[in-house]
């Protein structure tokens, strides 16, 4: 346990219509983080959570529930650790306002730790912080993201990311999930697993991994020869797949094939096939104790180098780390 010498100081900035979890999962991660620093013998919490709006008071957010601001963001006395910008369907109105935007960076230039969790990327983006760096927000936002604001590499794939001291994330849960690796980075795995037991998370999902799998994104996929095609290639992941037999399927030469499915895909066939292998990998080893080479044959990958291969190259993890991942957090639950 890493003791803390005072607590860190994290403002979590929220707005009418904000995602009421992007604020109060990120809070109830830090929250429970004192209680297992002090029931473990830390003379001090490791962390004070304050939230912050254009005003002090009742903030209204997007399910109904109000929750109250500590202080309103153009106090010019306030200092913080750690910067949350929370989203929600009220950002876009939240950084149409210009003083709010200069507010965030202001505040954000005292920080060592600046966060984002959902759209409140956005927030972010619009101070301009996010220039040259790799982002994510919830996938379904991540098009706008790079279309409104181009100068920044976004990445839709991976849960949450850091790039220097911004840390971006996606969906409302993904923000709990780099709360706790923020936890864990501060006093360490013991605490961050205590707060995972309590709270029955995931000790660590990989930053990386997706924010929805492939079999999903099939179903969300537009009807017509493409999506029959992944259709097939969900039932068949185990056969010898070609690009070559994926576009006799679709009824279509090679070249028109291979465009048309990165046109309604953004990826290459091949790349798709590995990406659905991966898919049921994981599934695999969070789920079953089976042996990674039966894993390996059952995901279609074939052996157990090609399928580390993969997980290395995506997920930046072993099959085998992977699986510790999961069970170190069944162990615990």
């Amino acid at each position: 346990m890493n003791t803390p010498a005072k607590p860190k100081k994290i403002g979590i900035v929220v707005f009418d219509g904000c995602q009421i979890l992007d604020a109060t999962g990120p809070a109830a991660v830090f929250g429970d983080a004192n209680v297992q620093l002090r029931n473990l013998g830390a003379a001090k919490p490791g962390y004070e959570v304050q939230l912050l709006a254009p005003s002090p008071g009742p903030v209204r957010t997007n399910c109904g529930v109000s929750l109250v601001a500590d202080h309103a963001l153009s106090r010019l006395t306030l200092d913080y650790h750690t910067l949350i910008c929370a989203g929600g369907s009220g950002v876009y109105d939240f950084v149409n306002h210009k003083d709010h935007v200069r507010d965030i960076g202001r505040l954000a230039r005292n920080a060592s730790r600046i966060v984002s969790v959902c759209t409140g990327t956005f927030v972010l983006a619009e101070t301009g912080m996010l220039d040259g760096k790799r982002a994510v927000t919830h996938w379904s936002h991540c098009q706008n993201l790079a279309e409104r604001y181009p100068r920044i590499d976004v990445d839709p794939d991976p849960i949450f990311i850091k790039d220097g001291n911004v840390y971006t994330s996606a969906g409302v849960t993904a923000g709990m999930d780099l709360a706790l690796a923020i936890v864990e980075a501060d006093h360490g795995r013991d605490i961050a697993l205590a707060v995972a037991r309590s709270l029955v998370m995931f000790l660590k999902r990989p930053g990386n991994q997706a924010q929805f799998s492939r079999h999903l994104a099939v179903q969300m996929a537009p009807a017509g020869s493409i999506r029959d095609v992944q259709v097939w290639l969900l039932e068949n992941l185990s056969a010898d797949i070609s690009v070559e037999r994926m576009a006799d399927r679709a009824a279509m030469s090679l070249r028109t094939f291979n465009r048309q499915f990165k046109q309604e895909t953004g990826m290459t066939p091949a790349r798709y096939v590995t990406e659905c292998r991966l898919d049921v990998a994981r599934r695999l080893l969070e789920e079953s104790p089976l042996p990674i080479k039966t894993v390996a044959g059952k995901s279609g990958f074939g052996d157990e180098e090609r399928m580390r291969r993969a997980f290395r190259k995506m997920l930046g993890v072993s099959p085998d780390g992977y699986r510790n991942l999961f069970t170190n957090t069944q162990d615990a639950a």
